[in-house]
């Protein structure tokens, strides 16, 4: 039974380093990040976009890429990345609205090897 305990618990962990996130990059003084905290912060983490891709937040100016090797610099805030297995699967920099914002999220979350379900 132990040992059962314990395969499961290696698979746990081996199927969460591979897990998707949204990492947001965001900076004081952020206006188009303080925008986004009003109108999506409150409601993603009961969406189905959360559960594919848990939101983790990374200071731009001082939290460097966040453990995650991104495909390209990322100069804005906010800046969107999906990650898989610490790797940029998909971005979207800047945040145009509520409208916008989750429809280019489901275009990147799109990408991913295993998919997302739509909300």
């Amino acid at each position: 039974m132990t040992s059962i305990m314990a395969l499961m618990a290696v698979l746990v962990v081996q199927a969460s380093a591979g897990a998707a996130e949204l990492i947001m990059f965001e900076s004081a003084g952020c206006s188009w990040c303080r925008k986004w905290d009003a109108d999506i912060a409150p409601a993603y983490p009961n969406t189905t976009e959360s559960k594919c891709a848990p939101l983790r937040r990374v200071d731009l100016q001082h939290g460097g890429s966040g453990a995650v090797t991104v495909a390209a610099p990322v100069l804005y805030t906010p800046t969107f990345v999906i990650a898989e297995g610490g790797k940029e699967i998909g971005r979207v920099t800047g945040y145009a609205g509520e409208d916008f914002f989750w429809t280019l999220l489901q275009e990147q979350l799109a990408k991913l090897p295993e998919g997302c379900p739509k909300s």
